[in-house]
């Protein structure tokens, strides 16, 4: 049999019937491959590896227009983001990519940079695209929408959504308990921004954890993020509000690594050295986190793991004919130590008169 014309021919592309023919396998297990069904992990790496191959060389495209029409199903998704330069959504994101990559969904993602107009907009608008689903990361949304949805960090209990969530009480025991047992007392914090889904829950979480450890929170020793930069000038702000108090503290737990990373700068133009003076700790675990100097010691979130949760989630529900599924999934946190904490000493506390 004569292989399949190619690409360099100019002509009408090949069908997937020629092009199973050429292999000299059935239509339906290329069908499979090509489209990325679940019935793939059947069948042998060999022989996908084959029709991969022969697909790129004779450059078969599935006809994705006729599968959606066949079958009445897009195969797309929507994502919805506070940005995309965001260390954390971007994590979230490559979870939710290397799930849908797998399943052959496409997925449209849309950045409301927290204006409210546009978190209210943008559900609407996908729709309208067409997607079977949506996937909201850290953004608070409370409508009811026509098509099942997955909020990662999401904490509204809302007919339709699933929530996937970090356990934050154990976030909070991990930080407190660590800096506890290195012997701080004196904490000082930087809060999430209000817009934040996760800023109240944490916070309660850590007034939680300190009163079960004995410790006091200082109103004077806590500042919040302002604004909507997601670099780390907010919490180098936050930092310096802190020091302007000039209240004595020996560690700082910062909402996110990013805010971290701006009030260690702070800390360092008040002359004080992380660990030496003050010990620091972040929270996600962004990959600048482990490469910072001093390295970060913080609350690894599994941003990653809980944006292929979402995907998986969502995916099995639009599968369900858009069941409402599980209302709440948690995850677990993980303290990570590093370079930015030390035990204490009598030398390291920070001086009134800092700052």
């Amino acid at each position: 049999m004569p292989p399949p014309r190619t690409s360099s021919d100019h002509k009408k592309p090949i069908s997937l019937k020629r092009l199973a023919e050429h292999l000299g396998l059935s239509s339906a297990t290329v069908s499979i491959v090509i489209n990325r069904k679940p019935l793939s992990d059947m069948i042998p790496e060999e022989t996908k590896t084959r029709i991969w191959e022969a697909a790129s060389r004779f450059n078969y495209r599935p006809n994705i227009i006729a599968r959606s029409l066949r079958q009445q199903r897009t195969y797309s998704i929507g994502v919805l983001l506070p940005e995309f330069s965001d260390g954390y959504s971007a994590l979230v994101l490559s979870g939710i990519e290397d799930y849908l990559l797998g399943k052959g969904y496409a997925w449209l993602a849309a950045s409301h940079r927290h204006k409210d107009e546009l978190i209210r907009e943008y559900p609407h608008l996908l729709y309208t695209r067409a997607v079977e689903g949506l996937i909201t990361i850290d953004t608070p949304y409370d409508e009811h929408l026509p098509f099942p949805v997955v909020s990662v960090s999401g904490h509204q209990t809302i007919e339709g959504v699933t929530n996937i969530v970090l356990n934050h009480d154990r976030s909070a025991e991990l930080a407190i308990g660590h800096l506890h047992e290195l012997g701080h007392r004196r904490i000082a914090f930087i809060k999430g921004q209000s817009f934040s889904s996760d800023t109240q829950v944490r916070w309660d979480s850590i007034r939680k954890a300190c009163r079960s450890f004995g410790i006091t929170v200082d109103p004077q020793l806590v500042a919040q993020l302002e604004g909507v930069s997601p670099s780390p000038e907010p919490g180098y702000q936050a930092a310096k509000r802190i020091l302007a108090n000039k209240v004595d503290f020996t560690a700082l737990f910062s909402f996110n690594d990013v805010s971290a990373i701006g009030a260690i700068r702070a800390l360092q133009e008040a002359d004080l050295h992380v660990p030496e003076s003050v010990s620091v700790v972040g929270f996600d675990d962004i990959a600048v986190a482990a490469y910072h100097i001093p390295a970060l010691t913080t609350i690894r979130q599994p941003l990653g793991h809980m944006g292929s949760l979402a995907a998986e989630t969502l995916v099995e529900r639009i599968a369900a004919r858009g069941n409402e599924g599980p209302a709440l999934l948690e995850v677990e946190p993980e303290l990570v130590v590093r370079e930015s904490t030390a035990p204490l000493s009598t030398a390291k506390a920070v001086p009134s008169g800092k700052g």
